[in-house]
């Protein structure tokens, strides 16, 4: 079978937006295939050589551009298509995603290559990236992987909004959370979750469901997650007060540097304590509590 691959240059900026528009138009799976530096960066997906992509493409190139009416500065915004043979379609994963220790405990392994732990502390995430969302590896998800091992002792519940992958749910598990309750609104990334929960055989301590933000949820977790655009955590700060017990921590992801004090703000709006802002290349995380019953 061929495989077209449409390869998009963008910016860092908008390099996270622009991977959720090619999800969602039926893209299975996004690399950063060229990181030249924050203004030229390439993401290449695959579609079947049968899928219309001709008005795909100008639809994207508008949609792309579209994103400095929300603050996101696109760059060039090209989208280039190039066909290739299903041999040199799978060499192309193969290539790019490669075993990676990310933080302390947490390494991400592809779930073709064999991977033997380093020390007995390590914990390995097996992904398969063919699927969706790619290894885990981008700086948004880096940095809430960080914050859950600072943040993480054992025993709590979670719920992990966008699950996309399901990387952070796994992670979490792997760090001694349970129960948890994964969400995302696109039925893609619920199927790429459970084919990822299953490679780590994770498929019974963690409940998966399609779901918007926290639309509809009312049960009290310790612990929130969410690796997703600033434009989409306003909306959900609101909704995370009323689903944390008191003392319950909000780790969110995926802020840009310009939407870093916006975020903030509204947090501490809605009661929330910023406790420590992350932060790699031009990403940021942050970790906030509602205020337990024994703070003023």
């Amino acid at each position: 079978m061929d495989w077209i691959k449409l390869a998009i240059t963008t910016t860092n900026e908008a390099s996270e937006a622009v991977i959720n528009l090619l999800l969602e138009n039926g893209a299975g799976g996004v690399q950063i295939e060229d990181e030249q530096d924050l203004d030229n960066i390439v993401l290449a997906t695959y579609f079947q050589a049968d899928s219309p992509l001709n008005e795909l493409t100008s639809e994207l190139e508008q949609k792309i551009k579209d994103l400095s009416r929300f603050g996101l500065e696109p760059g060039q915004a090209k989208v280039e298509l190039a066909t290739l043979d299903d041999a040199n379609w799978i060499d192309v994963w193969k290539k790019y995603y490669h075993p990676v220790r990310l933080t302390r405990y947490l390494t991400i392994v592809p779930s073709w290559e064999g991977y033997t732990p380093v020390d007995q502390d390590e914990k390995v995430i097996v992904l398969d990236p063919g699927r969706a969302f790619g290894t885990g590896t981008h700086p948004t998800t880096r940095l809430a992987l960080q914050a859950l091992e600072t943040v993480i002792r054992g025993g709590e519940t979670l719920i992990d909004v966008g699950t996309g992958s399901g990387v952070l749910s796994i992670a979490a598990r792997y760090l001694g959370v349970g129960p948890i309750f994964a969400y995302d609104v696109d039925e893609v990334a619920v199927s790429a979750a459970k084919e990822n929960f299953e490679l780590n055989q994770m498929t019974k301590d963690i409940v998966l469901a399609p779901n918007d933000l926290l639309s509809g949820i009312d049960q009290k977790v310790d612990l929130i997650t969410a690796n997703i655009l600033a434009e989409i955590i306003e909306p959900l700060i609101p909704q995370a007060v009323t689903c944390l017990r008191p003392g319950g921590i909000f780790i969110t992801s995926g802020i840009i540097k310009d939407k870093k004090d916006q975020i903030v703000t509204k947090l501490t709006a809605h009661g929330f304590v910023v406790d420590q802002i992350l932060n790699m290349k031009d990403w940021y995380a942050v970790i906030s509590h509602v205020p337990g019953e024994d703070e003023d």
